[in-house]
């Protein structure tokens, strides 16, 4: 019995607003069935003793102190982007 049909695929798709023609619509319930039994698999471990973590690797922020440098440029800068004001990039207004 399959968890996944096709009028779910296609309900899903119309959701997000995907086309998907018959092909790939069986594809999509093929490949959700298949990450569905893998999740099933995954499940079946024990993992009480196990503590929480957020990423596979331990990651550590390199930080520095925060420095204001002139640079010597500037204008050169200025002159790149889209919009600017005397000595400043000038960009849209996003908040009201």
């Amino acid at each position: 019995m399959k968890r996944i049909t096709r009028d779910e695929v296609k309900k899903v798709a119309e959701l997000a607003r995907l086309e998907l023609n018959e092909s790939e619509i069986q594809q999509h319930a093929e490949q959700l069935e298949k990450i569905l039994d893998y999740i099933k698999q995954l499940e079946k471990i024990n993992t009480d003793n196990i503590a929480c973590t957020t990423r596979a690797i331990e990651v550590v922020n390199v930080l520095r102190k925060d420095e204001r440098k002139d640079y010597e440029n500037s204008d050169e800068l200025l002159d790149l982007a889209p919009s600017r004001e005397d000595k400043f990039f000038k960009v849209p207004k996003i908040i009201n």
